[in-house]
């Protein structure tokens, strides 16, 4: 057998084996990522109970409502993870006043961001426990049957606190538990003599399922 076909075959030989240790190099590397879970998706049926304010002689209250928060975590390392909330509720801002009483209906959308701290637990427990700090708007939006002609449309900053824990019900999927307190300044829809120009702080505790991928 000549020196250049013996070459030939081990040339050939090398480049299969490159060729499939980078293959499986690639298949570890896909496995690990997979198996590390790093992003989730969350949907939540909320509760949303806003505190009484008084401010500049008005008294504003808010009926207490329902609604649903949808997440986005993707968890940075063991410790750490970025998250993006959409909610949704829809309540009663009712005024009063010197001038009399007023009933303005709307939608509330909850949009914020921020960081999760993930905290430590006994593995056997399966649970997850974690604190979380926000922020973002709220954006409160009269509808048809507002019940006051000339209401606007009206953005609040509004920052985020709370916590939670996750209850592993399977490799992708989980119940989630939470509490987020909100504080904002008081929606006045564009009218000057309802501007009770406070901070108020509205209660939301949730509950729903999250899937891991």
């Amino acid at each position: 057998m000549s020196s250049s076909s013996v070459s030939s075959r081990t040339r050939n030989f090398w480049q299969s084996a490159i060729v499939q240790a980078i293959g499986l190099v690639s298949l570890f590397a896909v496995t690990a990522v997979a198996q590390e879970q790093r992003s989730e998706i969350s949907l939540q049926g909320t509760g949303f109970y806003t505190k009484d304010s008084t401010g500049n002689g008005i008294r504003q209250q808010a009926t207490d409502t329902g609604g649903f928060l949808v997440g986005y975590r993707y968890h940075i390392n063991r410790w750490l993870s970025a998250q993006a909330d959409y909610g949704f509720n829809r309540n009663t801002q009712q005024f009063f006043a010197t001038s009399g009483f007023t009933n303005i209906r709307s939608d509330i959308h909850q949009t914020t961001g921020g960081l999760v701290v993930n905290l430590p637990a006994p593995a056997r427990w399966r649970i997850s426990p974690y604190a979380l700090a926000e922020g973002g708007a709220l954006v409160f939006n009269p509808n048809e049957n507002s019940g006051l002609v000339g209401a606007t449309s009206q953005a609040r900053g509004v920052f985020v606190y709370g916590g939670g824990a996750d209850f592993l019900l399977s490799r992708h999927f989980s119940l989630r538990t939470e509490y987020r307190g909100l504080v904002y300044r008081t929606p006045d829809f564009g009218f000057s003599n309802l501007n009770a120009d406070v901070v108020t702080h509205t209660a939301q505790p949730s509950a729903g399922i999250v899937f891991h991928f």
